[in-house]
């Protein structure tokens, strides 16, 4: 058995406590179990431990063999002077610290349906280890776990910002174009529509604010769309303002074999996108300024439900004409734009500010939207956990992404639910 699994029980108390006595036969009284560390060191910091008529304040060190601790050298350890209680699963020897100190020990005894319960979740080959048991939990409970994932998941796309941020020297209008243009990448498109936002200046595009050909010359050209002969006039005025463009800022196009197309649908093709980020660049000054300011999530599906320029309504791709269409961005996809680029964006701005109302608010906007479908929702829902909203549709992602996957059931809410089951059964 894994020692993280020794650990679990002896944080949340798991155990039979009913004779707590050391191997010396010295009884034992738990007042705190200590905080967990995940980094080297004793396992448990700062625990208090009452053992005989001592009150003892220390660490806790867990191993399955009593032997582990003279395997692990800690015997000549001086970090482990301070462990004031040895827990093992089973004692083969007795111990001593660095200073030679004789090493209270205790046997911790417990459920072994609760060990198998965890043996079956780590060996479980289902999309998810507890499989539809998952759907069995107290629905309180799973969203108060699910409430704590979504701050998790929160932070770390923050902390991403930030790195963004620390690229740019603190440039927040840099990083969030930078977002911008990674988000209408959608996912496949992602890296190049970032390597065409490092590739082309915010202040080049900021000078030619007042021009959509001018924008579209820029994005086009930079994408490295506009070399060879032109398919069409469209085309070709691009291709001359580009030129000129060019020359003025320094700038080197990306190469044009970066951008995906296959297995595309024509509306999302990258040309298509550029496009109505060149409108929407165009259009919305300021933008960064309207997107903090927004009073409804309609405001939000006013600012970035732009449509591409004239030509695009009949071309998917230069120079060959499709059926008349709006290149509107859709619904679905502001969607994704205020859940990975908005939201985040808020968040992390509001903890850079400690202005707590901004953080509250990027949250909240994930309340106001339904959950979204993809495959990781989809499997939640084959299982019987349906998210009311997007708020809990991205604490499901998490979840699944960093817990599920990895099998960290023991760091689950729902997990830890299922196995503390075993305890009320018994």
């Amino acid at each position: 058995m894994k020692e993280d699994f020794l650990h679990f029980l002896w944080e949340y108390g798991l155990f039979d406590q009913s004779q707590l006595a050391t191997t010396t036969g010295e009884n034992i009284e738990i007042l705190t179990p200590g905080q967990h560390n995940t980094d080297a060191g004793p396992d448990f910091f700062n625990a208090k431990i009452k053992i005989g008529d001592t009150l003892w304040a220390g660490n806790v060190e867990i191993h399955r063999r009593a032997s582990d601790w003279q395997r692990h050298i800690h015997n000549e350890d001086k970090a482990y002077n301070n462990v004031i209680l040895h827990v093992v699963q089973e004692n083969d020897m007795p111990v001593v610290c660095a200073g030679g100190q004789p090493l209270a020990t205790f046997v911790m005894r417990y459920n072994p349906q609760m060990e198998a319960r965890y043996a079956a979740l780590q060996q479980a080959t289902e999309w998810v280890p507890c499989g539809k048991e998952a759907a069995q939990v107290d629905l309180f409970r799973i969203k108060h776990f699910l409430a704590r994932l979504l701050i998790e998941r929160l932070e770390r796309k923050a902390q991403q910002l930030y790195d963004v941020l620390n690229a740019t020297h603190n440039n927040w209008h840099e990083a969030f174009y930078r977002l911008l243009f990674r988000t209408f990448g959608f996912g496949v498109n992602a890296v190049p529509f970032e390597l065409l936002a490092r590739a082309t200046p915010f202040a080049a595009i900021g000078k030619q604010r007042y021009s959509l050909l001018q924008i579209e010359a820029l994005l086009f050209g930079q994408a490295g769309m506009l070399a060879g002969e032109a398919k069409d006039d469209y085309q070709h005025a691009l291709q001359k303002e580009y030129t000129f463009l060019q020359s003025k800022f320094s700038l080197q196009p990306l190469e044009a074999h970066v951008w995906k197309f296959l297995r595309l649908r024509p509306s999302n093709f990258p040309t298509v996108r550029i496009a109505q980020l060149s409108m929407l660049l165009f259009q919305s000054a300021g933008l960064i300024d309207k997107m903090l300011a927004f009073h409804t999530v309609d405001d939000l599906y006013k600012l970035f439900g732009v449509q591409a320029s004239t030509y695009w309504e009949e071309h998917f791709t230069f120079g060959k004409i499709s059926r008349k269409m709006p290149k509107t961005i859709g619904t679905a996809s502001i969607q994704r734009m205020i859940t990975n680029l908005i939201v985040p964006y808020l968040f992390a701005y509001g903890r850079w500010q400690a202005n707590e109302a901004l953080c509250e608010k990027a949250v909240e906007l994930l309340e106001t939207l339904p959950p979204e479908k993809n495959h990781i929702i989809n499997g939640w829902e084959k299982t019987g956990v349906k998210p009311d909203n997007e708020f809990y549709a991205q604490a499901l992602i998490q979840l699944k992404t960093d817990y599920c996957n990895n099998k960290q059931c023991l760091k689950c809410g729902i997990g830890m639910n299922l196995l503390q089951k075993e305890l009320q059964v018994n």
